[in-house]
C-alpha cells in the first residue's frame, strides 16, 4: 500500500496533500522548538492542552442535552476535562513538570502491564519474540518508573526527535500526494 493509499479515507474522501504539508512543517516547527528551547515549549504546550481540555470538557456536557446514551460518562469526563483544564491554565509552570511526569508514570505502568501479557503470551507458545518483547517492555517499565523525574526532563528530547522524523515524514507524504 503506498502512503497516498494509506492517507486515503472511506471511498473518495482523501486528506488534501497540502493540510499534510501543514502538518509536518508544524511538526519539524515543534521538534525544533522542543530541541532548542524544551522547558518553554513543553509549557507552551501543557497550556494548550488544557485549553484543549477545557474545551472539549464543556463540549462534553452540551452533548448531553444532543444525545442523551450515557450522559453519566459525558457529564464525569465532561467535568474532569473543565477541571483538568482550569488547573492547567491557572498553573501552566506547575503543570509542565507535573504533565510529563504522569506521561511517564503512564508510559511505565503501560510497560509493565504489556511485559506481562507478552511474557504470558510466550508461555502460551507465541514463540520467542513475544517473550523477548515482554521482558524488554518490563525493563522498559521498570526504568521509567525508578527515574519517572529523569525521565520526564528528557521527554522534550524524545519529544522533539520524534516530531522532527514524523514532520519530515508527512512532508514526504505531502509532496507524494501531490
Amino acid at each position: 500500500m503506498t502512503t497516498a493509499e494509506a492517507l486515503q479515507g472511506e471511498g473518495d474522501r482523501t486528506i488534501p496533500w497540502w493540510l499534510v504539508l501543514l502538518e509536518g512543517i508544524a511538526a519539524v516547527i515543534i521538534g525544533i522548538l522542543l530541541l532548542i528551547e524544551p522547558r518553554m515549549t513543553i509549557t507552551v504546550l501543557v497550556w494548550i492542552l488544557g485549553i484543549y481540555w477545557f474545551v472539549s470538557g464543556i463540549f462534553s456536557i452540551i452533548s448531553i442535552f444532543i444525545d442523551s446514551t450515557a450522559w453519566g460518562w459525558k457529564l464525569f469526563i465532561g467535568v474532569l476535562g473543565i477541571i483538568a483544564g482550569l488547573v492547567i491554565m491557572r498553573h501552566p509552570l506547575w503543570s509542565s513538570l507535573l504533565v510529563p511526569a504522569v506521561a511517564v508514570i503512564v508510559l511505565g505502568i503501560e510497560g509493565l502491564i504489556i511485559g506481562v501479557v507478552r511474557l504470558i503470551q510466550a508461555f502460551q507458545g507465541e514463540g520467542w519474540g513475544a517473550g523477548i518483547l515482554g521482558v524488554l517492555s518490563i525493563i522498559f517499565g521498570i526504568i521509567l518508573l525508578g527515574n519517572a523525574f529523569l525521565a520526564s526532563l528528557s521527554l522534550p528530547l524524545v519529544l522533539g526527535i520524534f516530531a522532527i522524523v514524523g514532520g519530515v515524514m508527512a512532508i514526504i507524504a505531502a509532496f507524494r500526494l501531490k
